[in-house]
């Protein structure tokens, strides 16, 4: 796979929402994660069952030169990751959360507000808190395993 090249805000205004046939171009949405949302930290990722929400944050994480095993946390609820230059990384699956008062229980200000990465599978139970300037992603699966991923704006 070739370097991943900065984009234009003209090339960026095009692709809010791009389309993949195979699991081997997630680099080009993993390059709008990390290149056009360069100065934002939360992204939650929406999508059913089996959209790729997992396997997106998996290569984002070897973008950012990951060290861990980056796996769903379906059971833990969030997991911690670090980089080899210290970088911290916090994955969220809310798929088995059946009230916010669960994620108020996790303490996810000291998440949300670290600074530091936050990509949240099944975000929709916590919309209310997400902090402002989360990036939506929403993944959709179309035939013959394409994806789609729209990026709209931070909330």
């Amino acid at each position: 796979m070739s370097a991943l090249q900065p984009l234009d805000k003209q090339e960026f205004s095009r692709m809010k929402r791009i389309q993949i046939d195979r699991k081997d171009q997630l680099g080009k949405v993993v390059q709008v994660i990390l290149e056009a949302y360069q100065h934002y930290r939360i992204f939650a990722f929406y999508g059913e069952l089996g959209s790729g929400k997992t396997t997106t944050i998996q290569e984002i994480c070897r973008k950012l030169n990951v060290n861990d095993v980056v796996h769903s946390p379906s059971f833990s609820i969030v997991n911690e990751y670090r980089s080899a230059k210290g970088l911290v990384v916090y994955h969220f699956d809310l798929y088995r959360i059946e009230k916010i008062e669960e994620v108020f229980d996790l303490g996810y200000e000291d998440y949300f507000y670290s600074g530091n990465y936050c990509f949240i599978e099944w975000p929709e139970l916590i919309e209310e808190i997400l902090p402002a300037g989360t990036i939506p992603v929403k993944i959709e699966v179309g035939l013959a395993g394409k994806r789609f991923f729209q990026f709209d704006k931070p909330l």
